[in-house]
């Protein structure tokens, strides 16, 4: 009885460990705490601008930048830089997730709602017509190692256009898996 109690405690911590190691290296759950990835993301309401019931839980893959370069389009998981401090407490505090816009050496801008990517009109079926700016404004070229991020409720989104370029050692992952809640549930 003993032995078999003792099977089942190592079986239990191993199982533990590998669950703990997979979140802190592989992949990591997030909840979206605000609108600006609306509607591809949903936060709560009451929140402003919220659409859902309640927040989206999503898995974002820690390993994808250590073997692949980010791609315009991915939606990514990275540590705010010091000027987001500007978007207040309701834009997710530390940790964003936001849609990667512009890539190194990429010139951005944005005119009558629309992004603009060296001259070309980015194609964003993820944006929702009623969700987009009247902004018109250049942001210049993404300097090399930086990216630029913006989120899909362009109205509501506090992001590069605000707080400037994030560089490539803030990326934390690209966003696998809504997994939460059940009627949400997609891979992006």
């Amino acid at each position: 009885m003993a032995r078999r109690l003792g099977e089942w405690i190592l079986t239990i911590a191993v199982a533990a460990a590998v669950v703990l190691v997979c979140e802190a290296e592989v992949a990591k759950p997030y909840r979206i705490p605000s609108a600006s990835m609306e509607p591809t993301l949903h936060c709560a309401k009451p929140t402003p601008d919220c659409l859902g019931g309640s927040n989206d839980r999503v898995i974002a893959n820690r390993l994808a930048y250590r073997f692949g370069s980010p791609k315009r389009g991915q939606i990514v998981v990275f540590k705010a830089p010091p000027d987001a401090s500007e978007c207040g407490t309701g834009d997710g505090g530390s940790t964003f997730v936001k849609r990667l816009i512009g890539l190194p050496g990429d010139r951005v801008s944005e005119r009558g709602g629309f992004v603009y990517v060296d001259g070309r009109r980015l194609s964003e079926p993820y944006v929702e017509p009623q969700l987009r700016d009247t902004r018109t404004q250049s942001f210049g070229r993404v300097p090399a190692g930086q990216y630029f991020f913006m989120g899909d409720d362009r109205i509501f989104s506090c992001d590069s256009r605000t707080w400037g370029t994030v560089p490539r050692s803030s990326l934390i992952g690209r966003v696998v898996l809504t997994y939460w809640p059940p009627d949400r549930i997609s891979i992006h």
